[in-house]
């Protein structure tokens, strides 16, 4: 089922789900939104919301809209509108997103970059190295 959105273009209304017990290997484009309780490596590029459930699990890229994110992803995940990290998601990874809300107890490890709109470059690596130990 499609609806039009308010810039007139259809907003589709499907939901992808990949149960707990799949596995999938490569590329996932998809237009719609995409439930994850199964693991994915590779790459995922959804053009709408991203929800990872409690048990799955994301190694690779992940490109979306929007993400809520309740189980793992390892690699880089790069959303255009809102990230929310629930309280036991874990990111080991870069992040680039408009929006972050990141929940008590929730894990992030790596490095962050928020830019309103569409084009959000990469972050860029630290080329300072601290020498001491801060104390």
């Amino acid at each position: 089922m499609a609806l039009k959105n308010n810039i007139g273009e259809a907003a589709s209304t499907e939901l992808n789900f990949f149960g707990s017990g799949t596995r999938i290997e490569g590329t996932v484009h998809t237009e719609s939104s995409v439930r994850v309780d199964g693991s994915i490596k590779g790459k995922l590029n959804c053009k709408n919301t991203l929800t990872v459930g409690i048990n799955g699990v994301i190694e690779g890229e992940v490109e979306a809209k929007n993400a809520i994110i309740g189980g793992k992803i390892k690699g880089k995940i790069i959303v255009t509108e809102k990230l929310v990290l629930e309280s036991k998601a874990v990111l080991l990874g870069d992040l680039k997103a408009s929006k972050l809300i990141i929940d008590e107890g929730a894990v992030f490890d790596g490095t962050s970059l928020m830019k309103k709109g569409e084009n959000i470059p990469a972050p860029e690596k630290p080329e300072t190295v601290l020498k001491e130990p801060v104390k």
